[in-house]
């Protein structure tokens, strides 16, 4: 009993002397950031790299759900007659703006409930981890269509899953810290 308590008020001393503040900085997080990875990068790694995530504008969405379901994907991107990307429809489209509104997603078409652009929060190919991250953090969205930067030609979609595990896949320094600090080498991350 008394060895919980022990843990318990050394981990409020340690939070209340700061020993979590500094992760929770801006410029913590950047550091623990591949600042090397691209929007690029992170698509050829994406479950989006290996599957059609285009849909047509003039279908149901019925059809993007299903597409939801098989690929178990969030977002997909929407092609107009010439196979153009013009817009995106994601899960939180299909909640918004048919689910809520007791709309038959088999009579509703994508083209009457998606984004179009020049709405579209876009990723160029060469944008940093970071800012990938912020575009989705600043306009509270999940997926970013990731365009070439000199023809702003589609090239592919990526989402905040996607980055976290590009994060995660090259950052163990923040889980190193995290253990040194549960197995109590310092209340402080890095201290001996």
């Amino acid at each position: 009993m008394f060895s919980v308590l022990n843990k318990s008020a050394k981990c409020a001393s340690a939070i209340n002397m700061g020993a979590f503040k500094s992760v929770l900085q801006p410029r913590y997080l950047s550091s623990v950031m591949n600042s090397s990875a691209t929007a690029m990068n992170v698509y050829k790694e994406s479950c989006y790299f290996k599957i059609d995530f285009k849909i047509n504008e003039e279908m149901t969405v019925a059809e993007a759900v299903t597409r939801f379901s098989a690929f178990n994907i969030g977002c997909l991107a929407v092609t107009d007659k010439q196979d153009k990307v013009v817009g995106v429809f994601s899960e939180r489209d299909l909640i918004t703006k048919v689910c809520a509104q007791s709309k038959s997603t088999h009579s509703v078409k994508i083209k009457d409930v998606c984004i179009y652009s020049p709405n579209i929060i876009i990723a160029k190919k060469d944008d940093s981890l970071e800012s990938c991250m912020s575009k989705m953090m600043f306009k509270d969205i999940r997926h970013l269509l990731v365009v070439d930067d000199k023809n702003e030609e589609f090239i592919g979609m990526i989402s905040i899953k996607d980055l976290i595990k590009e994060i995660i896949k090259n950052k163990t320094d923040i889980i190193t810290r995290l253990s040194d600090f549960k197995i109590g080498k310092g209340a402080y991350f890095g201290s001996e």
